[in-house]
Protein backbone atom coordinates (compact mmCIF):
# COMPACT_ATOMS: atom_id res chain seq x y z
CA UNK A 1 0.00 0.00 0.00
CA UNK A 2 3.10 2.87 1.20
CA UNK A 3 6.70 1.57 -0.78
CA UNK A 4 9.50 3.98 -0.89
CA UNK A 5 12.18 3.07 -2.50
CA UNK A 6 15.57 5.12 -2.78
CA UNK A 7 14.25 8.61 -1.27
CA UNK A 8 16.69 11.24 -0.26
CA UNK A 9 16.21 14.67 0.54
CA UNK A 10 18.42 17.60 1.10
CA UNK A 11 17.46 21.46 2.36
CA UNK A 12 19.84 24.38 0.73
CA UNK A 13 20.55 27.03 3.44
CA UNK A 14 20.39 30.19 1.59
CA UNK A 15 21.16 32.37 4.08
CA UNK A 16 24.68 30.62 4.33
CA UNK A 17 26.11 30.58 1.27
CA UNK A 18 23.19 28.51 -0.41
CA UNK A 19 24.98 25.56 1.55
CA UNK A 20 23.51 21.92 1.19
CA UNK A 21 22.52 19.48 3.61
CA UNK A 22 21.61 15.91 2.89
CA UNK A 23 19.16 15.32 5.70
CA UNK A 24 17.43 11.76 4.67
CA UNK A 25 19.72 9.52 1.94
CA UNK A 26 18.46 6.08 0.68
CA UNK A 27 15.39 5.46 2.08
CA UNK A 28 13.64 2.12 1.33
CA UNK A 29 10.93 0.25 2.96
CA UNK A 30 7.20 -0.51 2.53
CA UNK A 31 3.94 -1.02 4.40
CA UNK A 32 1.40 -3.07 4.04
CA UNK A 33 -2.04 -3.22 4.62
CA UNK A 34 -3.08 -3.84 7.99
CA UNK A 35 0.32 -3.10 9.36
CA UNK A 36 1.90 -0.14 11.53
CA UNK A 37 5.45 0.56 10.85
CA UNK A 38 6.79 3.11 13.66
CA UNK A 39 9.38 5.64 12.63
CA UNK A 40 12.33 5.87 15.39
CA UNK A 41 15.24 7.71 16.03
CA UNK A 42 16.53 10.00 17.97
CA UNK A 43 15.26 13.60 18.11
CA UNK A 44 16.77 15.16 14.73
CA UNK A 45 17.37 12.31 12.53
CA UNK A 46 14.39 12.87 10.44
CA UNK A 47 11.51 11.33 11.55
CA UNK A 48 8.87 14.39 10.43
CA UNK A 49 11.34 15.19 7.60
CA UNK A 50 10.11 11.74 6.27
CA UNK A 51 6.62 12.09 7.77
CA UNK A 52 5.94 15.16 5.52
CA UNK A 53 7.99 13.67 1.95
CA UNK A 54 5.37 10.84 2.31
CA UNK A 55 2.55 13.15 2.77
CA UNK A 56 4.29 15.54 -0.26
CA UNK A 57 4.55 18.65 2.41
CA UNK A 58 8.30 18.29 1.56
CA UNK A 59 9.77 17.53 -2.49
CA UNK A 60 12.16 14.84 -2.49
CA UNK A 61 15.74 14.96 -4.58
CA UNK A 62 15.49 11.39 -5.86
CA UNK A 63 13.47 8.19 -5.59
CA UNK A 64 9.79 7.13 -5.09
CA UNK A 65 6.89 7.20 -2.68
CA UNK A 66 4.16 5.16 -4.05
CA UNK A 67 0.77 5.07 -1.76
CA UNK A 68 -1.63 2.73 -3.65
CA UNK A 69 -1.15 3.82 -7.48
CA UNK A 70 0.31 6.51 -6.98
CA UNK A 71 4.01 8.28 -7.16
CA UNK A 72 3.60 11.55 -4.53
CA UNK A 73 7.28 12.49 -6.02
CA UNK A 74 6.06 13.25 -9.28
CA UNK A 75 2.49 13.69 -8.86
CA UNK A 76 0.50 16.72 -9.61
CA UNK A 77 -0.83 19.08 -7.48
CA UNK A 78 -4.40 17.86 -8.02
CA UNK A 79 -3.49 14.11 -7.74
CA UNK A 80 -1.86 14.44 -4.41
CA UNK A 81 -4.77 16.42 -3.38
CA UNK A 82 -7.06 13.53 -4.45
CA UNK A 83 -5.05 11.65 -2.61
CA UNK A 84 -5.23 13.25 0.85
CA UNK A 85 -8.89 13.55 0.54
CA UNK A 86 -9.84 9.97 -0.76
CA UNK A 87 -6.75 7.38 0.59
CA UNK A 88 -4.03 9.52 2.58
CA UNK A 89 -5.02 10.49 6.34
CA UNK A 90 -2.59 12.81 8.57
CA UNK A 91 -2.97 13.15 12.53
CA UNK A 92 -0.31 15.82 12.85
CA UNK A 93 0.68 17.10 16.35
CA UNK A 94 -0.90 20.07 16.05
CA UNK A 95 -4.25 21.22 15.06
CA UNK A 96 -4.79 23.61 11.90
CA UNK A 97 -7.77 24.69 11.30
CA UNK A 98 -10.00 27.88 9.97
CA UNK A 99 -11.03 30.14 12.85
CA UNK A 100 -14.49 30.34 14.33
CA UNK A 101 -15.66 26.99 12.02
CA UNK A 102 -17.31 24.55 14.80
CA UNK A 103 -15.59 21.00 16.23
CA UNK A 104 -18.10 19.64 14.59
CA UNK A 105 -18.09 21.01 11.26
CA UNK A 106 -14.12 20.17 11.87
CA UNK A 107 -14.37 16.52 12.43
CA UNK A 108 -17.34 15.89 9.67
CA UNK A 109 -15.05 17.78 7.20
CA UNK A 110 -13.28 15.05 5.53
CA UNK A 111 -16.32 13.52 5.03
CA UNK A 112 -18.41 16.39 3.36
CA UNK A 113 -15.23 16.63 0.90
CA UNK A 114 -16.25 12.88 -0.50
CA UNK A 115 -19.65 13.69 -0.67
CA UNK A 116 -20.98 12.06 2.61
CA UNK A 117 -24.25 13.47 2.89
CA UNK A 118 -23.96 15.97 5.95
CA UNK A 119 -26.33 14.61 8.70
CA UNK A 120 -24.35 10.87 7.78
CA UNK A 121 -20.90 13.05 8.19
CA UNK A 122 -22.44 14.98 11.66
CA UNK A 123 -23.27 11.49 13.07
CA UNK A 124 -19.80 10.06 12.20
CA UNK A 125 -18.43 13.18 13.81
CA UNK A 126 -20.61 13.03 16.91
CA UNK A 127 -19.48 9.38 17.92
CA UNK A 128 -16.38 10.17 17.57
CA UNK A 129 -15.90 13.35 19.38
CA UNK A 130 -17.84 11.43 22.46
CA UNK A 131 -15.18 9.13 22.11
CA UNK A 132 -12.66 10.95 22.35
CA UNK A 133 -14.40 12.65 25.68
CA UNK A 134 -14.81 16.02 23.83
CA UNK A 135 -17.83 17.47 25.61
CA UNK A 136 -20.93 18.37 23.77
CA UNK A 137 -20.90 21.63 24.79
CA UNK A 138 -17.86 22.34 23.31
CA UNK A 139 -18.95 20.69 20.09
CA UNK A 140 -20.55 24.39 18.33
CA UNK A 141 -17.45 25.89 19.40
CA UNK A 142 -13.90 26.57 17.21
CA UNK A 143 -11.39 24.30 18.62
CA UNK A 144 -9.33 27.34 18.34
CA UNK A 145 -10.08 28.10 21.75
CA UNK A 146 -9.62 24.74 23.48
CA UNK A 147 -6.56 23.05 25.29
CA UNK A 148 -3.71 21.69 23.88
CA UNK A 149 -5.23 18.14 25.06
CA UNK A 150 -8.62 18.79 23.39
CA UNK A 151 -6.92 20.40 20.31
CA UNK A 152 -5.37 17.09 20.13
CA UNK A 153 -8.61 14.96 20.14
CA UNK A 154 -10.04 16.73 17.65
CA UNK A 155 -7.24 16.61 15.52
CA UNK A 156 -7.49 12.72 16.35
CA UNK A 157 -11.54 12.76 15.01
CA UNK A 158 -11.07 14.39 12.40
CA UNK A 159 -7.95 11.58 10.99
CA UNK A 160 -10.28 8.66 11.81
CA UNK A 161 -13.52 10.14 10.38
CA UNK A 162 -12.87 9.02 6.79
CA UNK A 163 -11.63 5.04 6.61
CA UNK A 164 -8.49 5.87 5.35
CA UNK A 165 -6.62 3.57 3.11
CA UNK A 166 -3.35 4.65 4.33
CA UNK A 167 -2.40 6.92 7.39
CA UNK A 168 0.66 8.77 8.94
CA UNK A 169 0.02 9.68 12.62
CA UNK A 170 2.59 11.88 14.42
CA UNK A 171 2.59 11.12 17.96
CA UNK A 172 -1.06 10.65 18.38
CA UNK A 173 -1.09 9.71 22.49
CA UNK A 174 1.41 12.57 23.30
CA UNK A 175 0.15 14.20 26.25
CA UNK A 176 -3.01 12.24 26.39
CA UNK A 177 -4.47 10.63 29.91
CA UNK A 178 -4.90 6.95 30.07
CA UNK A 179 -8.55 7.11 29.47
CA UNK A 180 -8.13 8.62 26.10
CA UNK A 181 -4.42 7.14 25.31
CA UNK A 182 -6.56 3.62 25.14
CA UNK A 183 -9.16 5.16 23.17
CA UNK A 184 -6.84 6.11 20.48
CA UNK A 185 -4.90 3.01 20.38
CA UNK A 186 -7.80 1.58 20.06
CA UNK A 187 -8.86 3.20 16.99
CA UNK A 188 -5.75 2.53 15.65
CA UNK A 189 -6.32 -1.09 15.79
CA UNK A 190 -9.64 -0.93 14.31
CA UNK A 191 -7.75 0.92 11.35
CA UNK A 192 -5.45 -2.04 11.00
CA UNK A 193 -8.47 -4.26 11.40
CA UNK A 194 -9.89 -3.28 8.39
CA UNK A 195 -6.84 -3.34 6.31
CA UNK A 196 -5.17 0.16 6.30
CA UNK A 197 -1.41 0.82 6.38
CA UNK A 198 0.02 3.21 8.84
CA UNK A 199 3.08 5.07 9.35
CA UNK A 200 3.72 6.81 13.14
CA UNK A 201 5.79 8.53 15.30
CA UNK A 202 5.52 7.19 18.61
CA UNK A 203 8.13 8.19 21.45
CA UNK A 204 5.46 6.35 23.63
CA UNK A 205 7.11 2.93 23.94
CA UNK A 206 4.13 1.00 25.63
CA UNK A 207 2.19 2.49 22.83
CA UNK A 208 4.79 1.36 20.06
CA UNK A 209 4.91 -1.70 21.24
CA UNK A 210 1.42 -2.23 21.41
CA UNK A 211 0.39 -1.22 17.93
CA UNK A 212 3.16 -1.03 15.65
CA UNK A 213 4.39 -4.60 13.70
CA UNK A 214 8.12 -3.37 12.81
CA UNK A 215 10.12 -0.01 13.54
CA UNK A 216 12.22 1.32 10.94
CA UNK A 217 15.08 3.43 12.33
CA UNK A 218 15.39 6.85 10.18
CA UNK A 219 18.91 6.81 11.90
CA UNK A 220 20.04 4.53 9.80
CA UNK A 221 19.34 6.73 6.55
CA UNK A 222 20.92 10.13 8.19
CA UNK A 223 24.55 11.70 6.95
CA UNK A 224 27.12 11.01 9.55
CA UNK A 225 27.82 13.40 12.11
CA UNK A 226 31.27 14.00 10.25
CA UNK A 227 29.62 14.57 6.86
CA UNK A 228 27.83 17.34 8.57
CA UNK A 229 31.20 18.84 9.92
CA UNK A 230 32.04 18.92 6.79
CA UNK A 231 29.86 21.31 5.54
CA UNK A 232 30.42 23.87 8.51
CA UNK A 233 26.44 24.33 9.13
CA UNK A 234 24.53 23.28 11.73
CA UNK A 235 22.61 19.98 11.36
CA UNK A 236 18.90 19.63 10.90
Amino acid sequence: MIELKDVSKTFTLHNQGSAVIEVINDVSFNVAPGECVALTGASGAGKSTLMRMIYGNYLTQSGSIIIGDLDIVRAKPREVLALRRDVLGYVSQFLRVVPRVPTLDVVADPLRALGVAPDEAQERAKFLLAQLNIPQRLWSLSPTTFSGGEQQRVNIARGFAHAYPAMLLDEPTASLDATNREVVLSLIEDAKERGAAIIGIFHDEAARARVCDREIDVSAFTPSFDTLEQSKVPAI
